[in-house]
């Protein structure tokens, strides 16, 4: 009798505790409706407002992460998992908000589903006009100059290939061949296959909320396996960023990000070659996942690295059997087209470096740093190294996509290195993508507080080994 009043008692107190934290998240789910349903997608009108309710929204998700301290060990797995649940189905209310790169995903999937390859025609292909949905290719008017006119806040007119006249998409450059790697392909058919092409953004976002639960469950069973509380997990499966990039825009990085982490697990615990073959469809769905190798590679490197290459030969042999040499897709025109190949990327090295000069010397800087890493690193536990390599492709490639962030987060949490959230933060602003000065500015307060940081832990470690 007594046994049970206890264990009443107990799941009294895990009640009590748990309230405050459901409160805050149901609060953060309402507002995060407001910003995809309400607000809509964001313009240089609406950035003010959709940066304060982001900032409300991470307030108060960083006030139940804190309150989660005090829930009870055994509920916090139930609770980190309905909280990512509820807030990913808010962001699923409504269209992409910042992005409409998962158009692109629908369609790839809606023709590779009739049999089609994604790699051997455009999007403005006239032969797959049979094909096309109303919502991805909605009719235009004309306006008084005799302009198409296209519906909505994303489609824009574009020429039609293979005969006269133009469309309107909101899938973006529909002239060119998809970008995308196999696996991501693949996910794009299989979250495309039980809905009728009619069926609009939802899919694409219950596939990223699914990969968003797939890292939430991975972080919950892997922390305690690195010495760490659970209850980080909530870091990233609440996080009102990975709530808008994975879920309300759907962004298939969330999917290479958790191929990543597990890739990581596996090699972690010793299984190098079912690892290798993990990290390889990792990297045959999004390329930025090569980061987190060379911290895992020191031990058996050929049989990991052996196992990663078969797998990515395995996946694009079909594609390539099917398409050609178009599986390369729109890859050397995107590098072109973000100034990769000019060398002006690069946010930090461009304000000091000569004109052209700032990929090399960052593709050079990441080369001794992933060697550094690969020969220091103990791949038992890698997070921390991951997250620096990880963090400093991001600086110094300045991606102007603040979703290439979602492969960093998971490492963040697994490390404990919270200050590569500043990184993150500054990358997911979006008004400060369009003042190239004031982004480098804030970007170099993020270095130098990561810095700062990686400084202080140093010292205070050296203190702790000296004065036990």
């Amino acid at each position: 009798m007594f046994g049970a009043d206890r264990e009443d008692d107990g799941v009294r107190v895990a009640t009590v505790r748990i309230l405050p934290v459901a409160a805050l998240l149901v609060v953060v789910g309402a507002l995060t409706v407001w910003l995809v349903a309400g607000l809509g997608p964001v313009t240089g009108r609406t950035i003010p407002r959709y940066l304060a309710i982001e900032g409300a929204c991470w307030t108060l998700v960083t006030a139940a992460v804190l309150l989660l301290r005090r829930v009870p060990r055994r509920a916090v797995p139930g609770v980190v998992l309905a909280g990512a649940l509820l807030l990913g189905a808010a962001g699923a209310s409504g269209q992409p908000t910042l992005s409409t790169d998962s158009a692109r995903y629908a369609w790839d999937g809606i023709v590779q589903d009739a049999g089609v390859s994604p790699y051997a025609h455009v999007p403005a292909d006239a032969a797959l006009a049979h094909l096309r949905p109303d919502w991805l290719f909605p009719a235009g008017t004309r306006g008084p100059d005799g302009a198409l006119e296209c519906p909505g806040p994303y489609a824009q007119p574009t020429t039609q290939v293979g005969a006269p006249g133009k469309i309107c998409t909101p899938i973006n450059r529909p002239l060119v061949p998809t970008i995308y790697p196999p696996v991501a392909e693949a996910l794009f058919a299989i979250a495309r296959l039980p809905v009728p092409a009619d069926v609009g953004w939802l899919p694409m976002q219950l596939l990223g909320l699914l990969a968003v639960l797939a890292t939430t469950a991975l972080l919950l069973r892997a922390l305690p396996r690195a010495g760490r509380d659970p209850r980080w997990a909530a870091v990233y499966a609440w996080s009102p960023f990975v709530v808008t990039e994975a879920v309300t825009n759907a962004h298939v990085d969330a999917w290479a990000a958790f191929l990543a982490l597990a890739a990581t697990v596996l090699v972690a615990r010793g299984r190098r070659v079912v690892g290798g073959v993990v990290l390889g469809l990792a990297v045959a769905t999004k390329f930025l996942p090569l980061l987190v190798a060379p911290p895992v590679l020191r031990r058996r490197p050929w049989a990991i690295g052996l196992a990663a290459l078969g797998t990515v030969v395995a996946v694009y042999l079909p594609h390539v059997l099917a398409a050609g040499p178009s599986v390369i897709g729109y890859l050397p025109g995107y590098l072109n087209e973000e100034g990769y190949d000019s060398g002006s990327r690069s946010a930090l090295l461009s304000a000091v470096l000569p004109a052209g000069a700032s990929t090399p010397v960052a593709v050079a800087l990441l080369a001794v740093l992933a060697v550094a890493l690969l020969v220091r690193t103990d791949p038992a536990h890698p997070w921390a190294a991951q997250a620096l390599m990880i963090g400093a492709a991001l600086v110094l490639l300045t991606p102007r996509y603040s979703w290439y962030s979602l492969l960093l987060l998971p490492f963040v949490v697994m490390s404990g290195r919270w200050e590569w959230l500043t990184v993150l933060l500054v990358l997911a602003v979006p008004a400060l993508q369009r003042d190239e000065q004031a982004f480098r500015a804030v970007l170099l307060v993020a270095v130098v507080v990561v810095a700062v940081a990686g400084v202080v832990r140093r010292r205070v470690g050296s203190v702790n080994l000296t004065n036990p």
